[in-house]
């Protein structure tokens, strides 16, 4: 299992552009970010980016939770380190096109997408090249406008210009296409980890619009659409599975929290939260950023777990294959 303790620092392009369209099967534009000019992250349609509000409680919802530690409070897994180390959260990336690429060789070969990755001195790895923890890189390149590629790795170490991971995987963040089921990406679930990652630009700007990526100790041996992987200790369905979406409820009030704070809030309670990989009870992830306030980190650690419901996805689902959703 890997837990997700992130040790940062990371390369963010401020900028904002209007929505762009898609090809045929991506028509729905989804927001462009306001930290990264010309790039979607997935059309949306996408179920990173569908409001969740609305879908009713799964019918496992509640032993589930029963299995994860739900006395506990949230914890943000990135924001400021006080002088230990690197801020924390995972650092992203962005190239244009013609950055040099090289090849990499993976542990789990069979299942990561053995291509030149865009990796080089400009890389930022999780926690720093020595860092021995889960060592993300998380990096964008801008083929042209509106054409954007990503390229995740985990588990990622240079030695003389040689890279090697542990896995690999490639997406183009104008397309819902996934990974072969059963495949592994750089996250346990088989799914990216760039959509499902708080960022301190659409935090400042009050607007949070996607699904927020987080982990757990305990899982199961089986995953929910979208996830393509698992990486769990249990057979059974009474731990959680990757791919499964939890949602804030409703009436959780928000009185006392700051701007920022509800803003998050708020996306917990209309995008909810996606288990994507093993790791530490009810530690969501964020980018690396310096301007994360402390405030806001001690704010959203009040918030607590036993708020939450594992929402019914499975009516979202078009295609097995895909990740538009309805």
């Amino acid at each position: 299992m890997r837990r997700t303790r992130l040790f940062l620092a990371g390369l963010l392009l401020a900028a904002l552009l209007p929505a762009l369209s898609g090809s045929p099967e991506t028509a729905e534009a989804a927001t462009v970010p306001p930290w990264f000019s010309n790039c979607r992250i997935f059309p949306s349609n996408n179920f990173w980016n569908r409001d969740i509000s609305a879908l009713g409680v799964h019918r496992l919802s509640s032993m589930w939770l029963a299995k994860m530690s739900t006395g506990r409070k949230l914890h943000p897994d990135f924001g400021p380190s006080y002088g230990d180390g690197p801020d924390y959260g995972i650092p992203i990336t962005v190239v244009q096109t013609g950055h040099p690429k090289v090849n990499v060789t993976f542990d789990y070969a069979s299942e990561s997408d053995r291509v030149p990755y865009p990796l080089g001195p400009d890389t930022r790895i999780e926690g720093g090249p020595d860092s021995g923890g889960d060592m993300h890189t998380v990096v964008i390149e801008q083929v042209a406008p509106g054409d954007c590629r990503l390229y995740e790795t985990w588990n990622t170490r240079e030695s003389n210009g040689r890279w090697t991971a542990g896995s690999g995987a490639t997406w183009n963040l104008s397309s819902n296409s996934l990974r072969p089921d059963t495949w592994t990406s750089a996250d346990a679930a088989g799914l990216p980890i760039l959509p499902g990652l708080l960022r301190w630009n659409e935090v400042k700007a009050g607007r949070v619009d996607h699904a927020i990526r987080f982990t757990t100790n305990v899982t199961s041996k089986h995953h929910l659409w979208p996830a393509r992987h698992d990486a769990g200790s249990q057979a059974t369905w009474a731990y959680p599975p990757m791919g499964a979406r939890f949602r804030l409820k409703p009436g959780f009030s928000t009185a006392g929290y700051s701007t920022y704070a509800r803003t998050v809030i708020n996306a917990m309670k209309h995008y909810g939260l996606v288990l994507a990989d093993n790791g530490s009870p009810w530690y969501f992830q964020g980018e690396q950023h310096a301007a994360w306030p402390a405030s806001l980190i001690a704010e959203l650690k009040r918030i607590p777990a036993n708020q939450f419901v594992a929402v019914e996805t499975s009516n979202m689902r078009i295609s097995a294959n895909s990740g538009q959703s309805r």
